[in-house]
C-alpha cells in the first residue's frame, strides 16, 4: 500500500526545481515547514535522501533524486491525465494547465491573455513559464508545459504550429537618433549605425539575417538578453534595435522616450502564435485556451501589440 500522496511528489519537484524549500514555496504557494515535512516523509519512505542540505547553497539532488524526481514528474502527469480524461469525459473544462510563453513579449500578451481565460474557466488550475525559443521546444517535448505561445522561428517538425498574428519587424530608437523622424527605415540604412542586439537563441539570428541578405554586418554596440534593459539602452542613445511587438508605451522603462519605426525591404514577418507537440492528445483544457486566444485577435483586443491577424 502507498503511503506517500501526489501532494508531496508535487511538493517534491517544486523543490528539485526550485533548488530551495524557500523558493519552492513562494512558487507554489505553500508554506515552507509543510514542504520540508512532506520532503522528510518520502526520504523516509523510500528509505534513501532526495537531497543533499548545503546550507549556504540550498538543495542539491542527489543522484537517487535525480531519477525518482523524473518518475515523479511522470506520475503527475499521468495522475493530471485522468482529470484530463474525467473533463473530456464529462465536456467540462477544468484541470491542471501548464502554458510557456516567449519571454520577449510575455509580460505583453500573457498576463492579460490569463486573466481573462481563468475568469471564463475557473475550474482550471493554470501556471506559466517564460522561456527563450529552445527552451520552450524543449519543455514542450518533456511534456513540462501543455503549449506555449511564441513565434514560427526555426520551428521543428515534431511540433505543431496555430497561427495568430503576423509580425513585422520594427525598430526601436531614440529621439535623438538620426532616423527617429522616418515614417520607415531599410537594413540598408540602419547597418552603419551602432545596434543593441536582443541577443537570444534563435532570435538573434533572425535579426541578423535581415544584415546577411542586404549584403552587410550590423554595427553591434551593445548585447541585452533582456527586452526592458534593450529598450533602455535604445531610449539612452546606444543604439538601435529591432522587435517585432510594438511595446504598449513611447517611454523605456528609465523613463525616456523611444521611437518605434517600420522596417521595409527584404525582411521576413514572424507569426506569433501557439504552439503544441505533434502527436499529443489535447485536452478540453488546451483546446479552450487555443479557442480563446483565436477570439481575442479576432475582436481585436490584440491589435495593440500591432501586426495583422491571420485567423
Amino acid at each position: 500500500m502507498l503511503r506517500y500522496t501526489l501532494r508531496q511528489l508535487e511538493y517534491f519537484v517544486a523543490v528539485g526545481e526550485a533548488g530551495s524549500i524557500a523558493r519552492a514555496s513562494e512558487r507554489i504557494n505553500v508554506s515552507s515547514p509543510s514542504i520540508s515535512a512532506a520532503i522528510t516523509q518520502l526520504e523516509q519512505e523510500f528509505g534513501l535522501p532526495l537531497f543533499v542540505r548545503q546550507h549556504a547553497q540550498g538543495l542539491s539532488l542527489t543522484q537517487g533524486g535525480r531519477q525518482m524526481m523524473e518518475q515523479a514528474r511522470l506520475v503527475l502527469r499521468e495522475a493530471s491525465a485522468l482529470t484530463d480524461i474525467a473533463g473530456d469525459i464529462a465536456g467540462k473544462v477544468r484541470g491542471p494547465l501548464a502554458i510557456g510563453c516567449l519571454l520577449t513579449f510575455a509580460q505583453l500578451v500573457l498576463p492579460g491573455l490569463r486573466r481573462g481565460f481563468e475568469a471564463q474557466f475557473p475550474e482550471v488550475r493554470l501556471r506559466q513559464a517564460e522561456l527563450n525559443q529552445v527552451e520552450l521546444f524543449s519543455a514542450l517535448r518533456r511534456s513540462e508545459v501543455d503549449l506555449a505561445l511564441t513565434y514560427d522561428l526555426d520551428l521543428p517538425a515534431d511540433l505543431q504550429f496555430t497561427s495568430l498574428v503576423r509580425l513585422p519587424p520594427i525598430a526601436l530608437m531614440g529621439t535623438g537618433h538620426p532616423l527617429a523622424d522616418r515614417d520607415a527605415v531599410t537594413i540598408e540604412e540602419l547597418k552603419d549605425h551602432p545596434m543593441v542586439l536582443l541577443d537570444l537563441p534563435l532570435s538573434a539570428d533572425y535579426f541578423l539575417s535581415f544584415f546577411d541578405k542586404a549584403g552587410g554586418k550590423p554595427v553591434i554596440a551593445e548585447r541585452t538578453r533582456d527586452m526592458a534593459v534593450m529598450r533602455s539602452l535604445v531610449a539612452n542613445d546606444f543604439g538601435y534595435s529591432i522587435a517585432n511587438v510594438r511595446p504598449l508605451s513611447d517611454i523605456s522603462p528609465d523613463g525616456n522616450p523611444v521611437r518605434c519605426v517600420p522596417i521595409t525591404g527584404n525582411v521576413r514577418s514572424l507569426r506569433m502564435g501557439f504552439l503544441t507537440a505533434q502527436d499529443a492528445d489535447r485536452s478540453n483544457a488546451v483546446r479552450a485556451f487555443i479557442e480563446y486566444g483565436i477570439e481575442l485577435v479576432r475582436s481585436g483586443r490584440l491589435s495593440r501589440i500591432g501586426g495583422e491577424p491571420m485567423v
